[in-house]
């Protein structure tokens, strides 16, 4: 059985005082069913993504009974920003097994206005090992600056290299009225922006958002826009930086599976989405993923490869970077805008060439969790 997404909700991101979590899960699930023409008593399953704002146990079975759902599944997940993709290709094998029809998955959350700045840095660095890194006051900027430092050192390279992924993702965000940042940004901003965890500095960082995003994933297309899910795969090799392997961290795995599954390779690929919580994890997931050779991730932004009519058109929304992070719902963008240029409804920000394949990969923790997953849209 093929799984299709017949719906897809993504709010603006930003600092938006007004909703809560389940607020914004709420809007996000509402226009995805909207979407896929749809009503709350038609979903079979429902999977939610956590919130650092809410804490609530059980969020798939809090948002179903807010919606009226009562569905036969209703699972709450938490891989890190690799949550989202992980609920879809949940949903995706429910589905392929023919025990729910209609599958709705929502994340959303107030990181923004709902809790202070510090609050979620101590939260989010808890992903560190706790007797070996949380101890040392490291927070995800940290594990990610090291990261980031090993990177340029092995391949010769300087904080110049990595802003052009940061410019791009401004370029792109700038066309669409929903991102958090869309004012013009240049290599030069990003390189006197202050420094955060050195070598990273504030515009190599995603910013903190509020927002939601969903989608409805079904045993039958909805209607002509939807999407087809050639294939999911994922990859979990590490939890914690100070046991993974720099050289394969996993998103060659998940890529790959996925692939596999798809009967697809990456020559197939007409535009991406790739998590982007700092231009160091976008090199990085590009790269080992195999869509650049090693250390050239930002050397290709820079020469317009990833361009709405370059050779990937890549986060044509504006990434984690510009279009915001809201926690798990801001890796769920991605797949949300991918779904958007396959429809052929990205507007002034579509792709050059009307694309046919997708790929969509995100990751959780430091480099930790991975998810890929292939689509393909409408003929």
């Amino acid at each position: 059985m093929t799984a299709w997404v017949s719906g897809s909700g993504l709010t603006p991101f930003g600092r938006l005082p007004g909703r809560d979590a389940l607020g914004w899960q709420t809007t996000a699930a509402l226009g995805a069913l909207d979407d896929a023409g749809l009503r709350p008593r038609d979903v079979d399953a429902v999977y939610a993504g956590y919130a650092t704002t809410a804490g609530h146990l059980m969020p798939a079975d809090l948002l179903a009974a807010h919606l009226g759902i009562r569905p036969a599944v209703a699972t709450g997940l938490s891989s890190g920003g690799a949550t989202g993709l992980a609920m879809v290709a949940a949903a995706v094998r429910l589905v392929e097994s023919g025990e729910a029809g209609t599958v709705l998955v929502a994340a959303g959350e107030d990181r923004a206005s709902g809790q202070s700045g510090e609050t979620s840095t101590r939260t989010l660095a808890q992903v560190g090992h706790r007797d070996y890194e949380v101890p040392t006051g490291c927070t995800v900027p940290g594990y990610y600056g090291l990261l980031a430092s090993a990177h340029l050192h092995r391949h010769g390279l300087g904080r110049a290299d990595l802003a052009p992924l940061a410019v791009q993702m401004r370029t792109h965000a700038a066309r669409h009225p929903g991102a958090h940042h869309r004012a013009p940004l240049t290599a030069a901003d990003v390189l006197a922006s202050r420094p955060v965890a050195e070598p990273l500095h504030l515009l190599d960082c995603c910013p903190v958002s509020d927002g939601g995003t969903a989608f409805v994933v079904t045993d039958r297309p909805r209607d002509p826009r939807a999407v087809r899910v050639l294939g999911v795969g994922e990859a979990h090799r590490h939890q914690h930086l100070c046991e993974a392997d720099p050289e394969a961290f996993g998103a060659g795995d998940a890529a790959r599976r996925a692939l596999r599954r798809s009967d697809r390779t990456l020559a197939d690929i007409d535009v991406a989405g790739i998590y982007d919580s700092f231009t160091i994890t976008l090199a990085l997931l590009l790269e080992e993923i195999g869509f650049c050779a090693p250390g050239r991730s930002g050397a290709d932004a820079a020469c317009g490869r990833f361009d709405l009519d370059g050779a990937l058109p890549l986060n044509t929304h504006g990434g984690l970077l510009s279009y915001g992070h809201c926690g798990v719902a801001g890796g769920m963008a991605h797949l949300a805008e991918v779904v958007t240029q396959l429809r052929g409804e990205a507007g002034e920000r579509a792709v050059a060439r009307p694309p046919r394949t997708g790929f969509v990969h995100a990751d959780g923790g430091v480099m930790s969790a991975h998810v890929s997953v292939v689509l393909e849209g409408p003929r």
